[in-house]
């Protein structure tokens, strides 16, 4: 099994670049030409959030747009750029019927679920107890099922302050209880930082996805201004590998290369 994960797409209305700088829309349309491209393909492509950047219907008209030129089935949960309403319109089959767009699926031996972790016209996340029930029902109905949970708002602070300051801010101790009660959980799959991030939550791995447009500056310093820098577009993909899961970062653009690893003939140790 394997489960491709993007994130933070930030979407605009065609022709309009994010922050006047960002063309996001190029860069995400580069991300899917890049999964289209994967052999074996996932089975599974997993958008965690910022699927818009200001979540306009222009905007999920883009996304609509975009995923249609990907076969490979999708799921989706917003993020704090995004819009329920708009959303919704775009994608009537999102809702998990608790009025959030989130979903559980399984996938062979796995269960992915994704988790909606907006809070409406704010930039930082929350899990309410109708979200946290609903997770703590779905991971009791397959204990035994390794399970990969997506959610946009990481539930750690990672250093770069301004981003710690609009993490995952409510839900974040039950979140800890429910996962540290099911160690079938093996990954919690998270966005929003546009940076890879990996850190130990409640037992398990939690990790943050890169941006496939652009990236927040790396900054540890006390006052972290927000920025951020064109660095290179990436994916993860997470693979169940002998039993386990492995994430792997994938570039989007293209290098030079592969190369055989082939040694001269002067190389030290060479017979």
């Amino acid at each position: 099994m394997i489960i491709a994960q993007i994130t933070d797409l930030h979407l605009r209305p065609a022709g309009k670049p994010a922050y006047r700088v960002s063309e996001t829309n190029t860069l995400a349309a580069r991300a899917v030409e890049a999964l289209r491209a994967l052999d074996p393909p996932p089975d599974l492509v997993v958008i965690s959030g910022d699927l818009t950047d200001c979540g306009l219907p222009e905007e999920y008209e883009e996304l609509t747009r975009l995923l249609a030129r990907l076969p490979i089935p999708c799921a989706l949960i917003p993020g704090n750029h995004d819009r329920r309403e708009a959303l919704l319109a775009a994608f009537p089959e999102a809702p998990d019927g608790d009025g959030f767009i989130g979903f559980t699926r399984d996938l062979g031996p796995l269960r992915i679920i994704g988790l909606d972790t907006v809070v409406p016209g704010a930039s930082h996340g929350a899990l309410c107890d109708t979200r946290l029930d609903a997770l703590e029902a779905a991971l009791s109905a397959r204990p035994d099922a390794p399970t990969l949970i997506f959610m946009h708002h990481p539930p750690f602070d990672c250093g770069i302050r301004h981003m710690d300051r609009i993490a995952l801010r409510d839900g974040r101790e039950r979140l800890a209880q429910i996962v540290a009660a099911n160690p079938q959980v093996a990954r919690i799959c998270c966005g929003h930082h546009h940076r890879p991030v990996q850190a130990l939550f409640a037992g398990t791995l939690a990790q943050i996805a890169p941006s496939v447009a652009h990236q927040v500056q790396f900054d540890l310093t006390e006052e972290s201004p927000a920025l951020f820098a064109m660095e290179p577009p990436a994916f993860l993909v997470h693979a169940l590998v002998e039993g386990q899961i492995v994430s792997h970062q994938v570039y989007v653009e293209r290098y030079e290369g592969p190369y055989p690893f082939v040694l001269d003939a002067d190389y030290p140790g060479k017979a």
